[in-house]
């Protein structure tokens, strides 16, 4: 991926998600662990964000601008669970930070069920807590 600084807010999260899949991919930074065409599905998340991104780029471009919402300051919470029968890890985690353009804090909890061929990973699907991000965004806006 090259210059990984435009990232930066996401520090934590790529950090807990390398953890959790130690020794199971390959790569030095978290986009290394995607395959080219890696599929990552949003099954649970917030209004306006995609359902469904195809490629390691397209998932570099999504993530790109999250610094300018959200910054994180630590992950940790993690749990692995492994299916070496099919290849899947699901890994539970939570993040925190804050929201850029409120200064409130942001901490949310998640699970992402990952699919690794070839020690890449080809396959995730992800759920966390929306009221969480609402809350921290101050969406929607609280009556006057």
């Amino acid at each position: 991926m090259g210059d990984t600084t435009d990232f930066a807010a996401l520090d934590p999260f790529f950090r807990v998600v390398q953890e959790g899949l130690a020794g199971l991919v390959d790569g030095e930074h978290f986009f290394d662990l995607l395959a080219e065409d890696v599929v990552v599905e949003y099954v649970v998340s917030v209004p306006g964000y995609p359902r469904r991104v195809r490629g390691r780029q397209a998932v570099a471009d999504l993530y790109r601008g999250y610094g300018d919402i959200m910054v994180l300051h630590s992950a940790d919470e993690l749990a692995v669970h492994r299916d070496p029968a099919t290849s899947v890890v699901v890994l539970e985690y939570a993040v925190h930070g804050k929201a850029v353009q409120t200064g409130r804090a942001y901490d949310n909890h998640f699970v992402s069920v990952i699919t690794i061929e070839n020690r890449r990973v080809t396959h995730w699907r992800d759920y966390l807590d929306p009221v969480a991000v609402f809350r921290a965004v101050g969406w929607p806006a609280e009556p006057r």
